[in-house]
């Protein structure tokens, strides 16, 4: 977009003013609507229009940064002015500073990441109607809490004083259902979604509203358990959350503060030698998918873990100076994460080899401790017997340590979730605790 390049223009031109050492540039700017029905009526159009331009500015090792959301001329100076003033009264931090210049990505591949979706108002309204509607005629389906269409896209700039200037556009579109069963008294909600770069690739209405009707219909007729130990199967949907703690608890800035249960583990077992943990962020068409970083470094691909052992620390420039290694272009976080199967099969054919486990669907609350790696939520699910889906299950907890969960996966499936930035398919874990209602 000519006028963001501009903006880059200007900002880099008024810098020259203020002498600093080096400074960085972050701008973007996005457009798109979200539109959301219920019971057939609209119950909301929004269109959204976001700038940010932020600035980084460093005297030495002194370092100033400051944002706005107004991309005029004399708006950008007067960020620039307060940049520098707060970096000329703050202290040396001797691990400030840009990434090497010869890991700034100065070339990159395309990675078709920009497929905007001419969609107007009213065509969006219908499809979301449709795909209401279509749920609200399955069986036991008692309500609608709505479905909403949404498609965004947006361009994003980063520049440099090593002469960097890096642009990424991006889109993202979605269809989302939410529902509520009813057998008798009892309610359960569910939702289901699709969300794509390009809208061509969306699953149909059709598809996401059957596919919230039966996650609605499965709740009903729950149970709770008695308080035991056994087998826990994370699906898809939650899966890439389990690894997400693997990857925030190797983070640069948790091992540099001592804050993790994976302290100095480089090279140490963390899961069984059959998984990998890849990052492939320069895949082409894919969620998650990115050239650089927020430090501008250049992204490849690499290994977090490997045959089980840790390879690497997850760091940005910043976080690697702390530890005296070397960036992994991770500055803002992971890109486009996989999990290397080892068991061929789905939910469906894991469940027939556990015999006796609980199918964990749904996650509620944040009980989980990064330091000590102590795990405890609120769930829901399905009980399984004999390899076959016996009943619903609500009104547990289920509780044990993320050191002892990770080395304790028997299993991970086929079935990925590719709508998740860390993708994984079903996880099978050897055991778990399982406190359900003590009444």
């Amino acid at each position: 977009m000519p006028k963001l390049e501009q903006t880059i223009e200007i900002a880099i031109d008024l810098l020259k003013q203020y002498r600093v050492s080096d400074y960085e540039i972050s701008l973007s700017s996005s457009s798109g609507f979200s539109t959301s029905v219920r019971l057939g009526e609209v119950e909301t159009l929004q269109y959204h229009l976001d700038n940010s331009f932020d600035i980084i500015v460093y005297y030495g090792q002194k370092k100033g940064h400051a944002s706005s959301v107004d991309l005029g001329k004399d708006s950008l100076n007067k960020v620039i002015d307060a940049a520098c003033t707060i970096a000329k009264y703050t202290q040396d931090d001797k691990y400030n500073g840009l990434a090497p210049k010869n890991e700034m990505a100065f070339s990159y591949p395309e990675l078709d990441l920009y497929h905007p979706w001419d969609i107007d108002s009213a065509q969006s309204i219908e499809l979301a109607k449709e795909c209401e509607s279509i749920a609200l005629e399955q069986n036991e389906i008692d309500n609608s809490e709505g479905s909403e269409v949404s498609s965004f896209q947006g361009e994003y700039f980063y520049a440099n004083s090593h002469g960097l200037i890096a642009k990424q556009s991006s889109t993202r579109h979605s269809l989302h259902c939410s529902l509520i069963s009813r057998r008798g008294k009892e309610k359960q909600t569910a939702y289901e979604y699709t969300t794509a770069l390009d809208y061509k690739d969306l699953n149909s209405s059709s598809n996401i509203a059957i596919r919230a009707a039966e996650l609605a219909q499965q709740k009903l007729g729950a149970n709770t358990l008695e308080s035991q130990k056994c087998p826990v199967i994370f699906t898809p949907r939650l899966s890439g959350g389990l690894f997400s703690q693997l990857l925030g608890a190797l983070g640069g800035s948790r091992q540099y503060k001592k804050s993790t249960f994976l302290l100095n583990s480089i090279n140490k077992k963390v899961l069984p030698e059959s998984i990998d943990i890849t990052e492939n962020p320069l895949s082409r068409k894919t969620l998650g998918a990115k050239a650089f970083d927020s430090d501008g470094s250049l992204k490849r691909e690499q290994y977090f873990v490997q045959n089980g052992h840790v390879k690497s620390y997850i760091m940005g420039q910043y976080s690697a100076n702390q530890l005296g290694l070397k960036t992994t272009a991770n500055s803002g976080g992971v890109s486009n994460v996989g999990v290397t199967p080892n068991f061929n099969g789905d939910l469906n054919d894991i469940i027939k080899d556990a015999h006796k486990c609980l199918v964990v669907t749904e996650l509620m609350g944040h009980g989980v401790n990064a330091t000590t790696g102590d795990y405890s939520r609120g769930a829901l699910g399905l009980w399984v017997e004999n390899g076959q889906i016996k009943y619903p299950v609500s009104g547990i907890t289920i509780a044990g340590n993320l050191r002892d969960m990770l080395l304790g996966i028997v299993h991970i499936g086929t079935d990925i979730d590719s709508r998740s930035n860390v993708k994984a398919g079903s996880v099978l874990i050897n055991e778990m605790t399982v406190a359900g209602n003590t009444q």
